[in-house]
């Protein structure tokens, strides 16, 4: 599988994010301990937001631990919101146009699961892409159409309710083919304003997803970490796994949970698949 980190709050250098923490995505890249595989060599992405409209975006088909050039360029960018992503194939190819985040306009996208039975339903999920949409997909993962179908299903105006019918199609469609648990793993996207994480699986067994507790609160309870006085009190990140031993740092997020985050705020809601309108 694949581990990812969504980070929002105060701007903060991309090296203060992917190399620093004591078990950053970097050494998840190497040595996760939560994930199906513990080496995530596949490639890797990041997405971050600044001054411009639409948000920057360095993918490559490196190992993360091995590109010097996302050495580099971590230690000069910083960002309010970031989305880094690692990579471990399961059968599309390693390719720049496979590896997460997707990007769309002012939106991100990335995924750690996978759709089962992806090969033998990809030409009907293919046709309920919006086909002012569809040339728009680069690559050949399981992961990005997901994403265009979320985006066909209004994305850009109600991202849980997209999500929900995204999966509903990819599920209903499953039925059709006699694949009993089409869906597995965890997902997240942004506008740059809102970041929304999901983690549900069809089978009731998602992967691993945390997201972090309030810092302020944290700062109280650790008050000689400097690592932690450096953010902003309404910091928060969603991650596969978490990114230290902190006591009281991570929270799980639940099975078949959506979690908002904007700003300092957090909702925690209920995920259920929806079948989208006049499909039966």
């Amino acid at each position: 599988m694949c581990r990812w980190l969504a980070y929002s709050g105060s701007p903060v250098l991309l090296e203060d994010l992917l190399y620093k923490p004591e078990h950053s995505l970097i050494v998840q890249s190497m040595h996760s301990t939560m994930g199906a595989e513990a080496t995530n060599g596949d490639g890797f992405g990041v997405g971050w937001y600044g001054d411009r409209e639409t948000p920057g975006l360095f993918r490559s088909i490196e190992p993360a631990w091995n590109d010097r050039n996302l050495r580099d360029l971590a230690a000069h960018v910083s960002s309010p919101r970031v989305f880094a992503h690692i990579r471990a194939a399961i059968g599309s190819p390693v390719q720049q146009t496979n590896c997460h985040p997707f990007r769309q306009g002012r939106w991100l996208w990335m995924h750690n699961g996978f759709i089962d039975g992806f090969h033998a339903m990809k030409r009907d999920l293919a046709l309920a892409v919006d086909p002012e949409r569809y040339a728009d997909i680069e690559g050949t993962t399981d992961s990005e159409m997901l994403f265009f179908l979320a985006l066909t299903f209004g994305l850009e105006d109600d991202p849980p309710q997209a999500v929900s019918r995204a999966v509903g199609l990819v599920e209903e469609t499953a039925r059709r083919h006699g694949i009993g648990f089409p869906i597995q793993g965890t997902l997240a996207t942004t506008d740059g304003e809102t970041t929304w994480a999901f983690r549900y699986s069809s089978e009731g067994r998602s992967r691993s997803l945390f997201h972090s507790t309030d810092v302020s609160m944290l700062k109280h309870q650790y008050p000689e970490n400097a690592a932690l006085h450096e953010l902003s009190d309404d910091a928060r990140m969603v991650v596969s796994e978490p990114l230290g031993e902190l006591r009281g740092a991570w929270r799980e997020v639940p099975e078949a949970s959506c979690v908002a985050i904007r700003g300092g705020e957090e909702e925690l809601t209920p995920f259920k698949p929806l079948l989208p309108a006049g499909i039966r």
